[in-house]
């Protein structure tokens, strides 16, 4: 691999867990919102992460030479889906958003899921400042033997 496609791999996945960051605050800060643009409650959102292939072709020794050449490996979002299941429903008759019953449509986002998704994008945030700062310290390594 080489050296700037290693970094590129670790900056991927550096770019890739900020955006799932930025999600998850999202999530925690509409936690209470029950009205959107959209109408409704608001709907948890999630990150869908996908690997970084530059293959056209799918022969064995091609995709091997282009491994060796280029190292264009790392992940980026596919996509940001919204969680469709329902939110639960609270009795408050005294709520602008209250149907007739007096009950109100919560978002179904669960604040101690989140906080659980949280820590987990912070370490592997953390795993990728970690193998970047390595391979920086590797090359740094390498450049001082050739003095």
């Amino acid at each position: 691999m080489s050296f700037f496609g290693s970094l590129d791999t670790s900056a991927s996945g550096l770019t890739a867990q900020r955006l799932r960051l930025d999600i998850i605050s999202q999530n925690m800060a509409n936690a209470s919102t029950t009205r959107t643009e959209e109408g409704g409650p608001y709907k948890r959102k999630s990150v869908v992460f996908e690997q970084v292939q530059n293959e056209s072709s799918t022969s064995f020794s091609s995709i091997l030479n282009r491994k060796k050449q280029s190292g264009n490996n790392g992940v980026r979002v596919a996509k940001i889906v919204e969680d469709e299941s329902e939110g639960s429903l609270v009795y408050d008759p005294t709520h602008p958003d209250a149907n007739k019953e007096g009950y109100v449509e919560m978002p179904n986002v669960n604040v101690i899921d989140e906080m659980v998704n949280m820590i987990s994008a912070s370490r592997s945030y953390e795993a990728n400042v970690n193998s970047f700062n390595s391979m920086k310290a590797m090359f740094t390594k390498a450049l001082e033997i050739g003095k």
